[in-house]
């Protein structure tokens, strides 16, 4: 089992992975636009942008415009080096198969 390569458990989760994803093609993304993107509740995406967070991969920016709360995220550029080296450890562990 040595073999094969480890696959980072932070980008791992389906949600989480969905939406390092959806950022790494975006400048910015909006809460909501991300919930209607994933089709995700506001506490399971909230909870798992947080372990992104938490982890460097996303930043976020909350702030107030025209008095309605709008928090915006963004992918890192330590965010990016994990999904890209998520996505090449998936390939080396498929395989031929892909």
């Amino acid at each position: 089992m040595s073999d094969f390569p480890e696959l980072n458990p932070v980008v791992h989760g389906r949600l989480r992975l969905a939406l390092l994803s959806l950022l790494s093609a975006v400048e910015g993304a909006e809460f909501t636009w991300l919930r209607a993107k994933t089709d995700a509740t506001d506490g399971n995406l909230g909870a798992q942008l947080l372990k992104l967070e938490d982890a460097g991969y996303v930043t976020v920016e909350k702030k107030f415009v025209l008095r309605k709360p709008r928090t915006l995220y963004r992918i890192t550029k330590i965010g990016r080096q994990a999904l890209t080296e998520y996505v090449k450890a998936l390939k080396q562990l498929l395989g031929p198969a892909i």
